[in-house]
């Protein structure tokens, strides 16, 4: 599983919008754990800030994520953001290494 990918992404809404964004992602979570290239798929929301809502993400290789960005699920959501976050989103892409003996 050296392909592994983990993504964190981490987005912040605009104050009035905390809970319709967290309403999208979420409905994001059950189509996105169906798709064949994801390996987990968790919705996070930040404990001191209430605006932050936080992805965690496991995939098989890029192009399992790739072709998760393509979904129109993904698509639908996203096209959202710019009425619902206030900056950005941050993403983080990560390699998981290997417990040490």
């Amino acid at each position: 599983m050296t392909d592994t990918l983990t993504l964190i992404a981490r987005l912040t809404a605009k104050p009035d919008r905390a809970e319709m964004l967290g309403e999208a992602l979420q409905s994001l979570v059950s189509p996105t754990r169906a798709e064949s290239g994801s390996i987990d798929y968790h919705l996070h929301r930040d404990n001191d800030d209430p605006t932050v809502w936080i992805l965690y993400e496991n995939w098989r290789s890029r192009a399992d994520l790739d072709a998760h960005f393509q979904q129109p699920y993904t698509k639908a959501v996203m096209a959202r953001f710019p009425d619902l976050l206030a900056r950005d989103m941050e993403l983080t892409f990560c390699t998981m290494t290997p417990p040490r003996p």
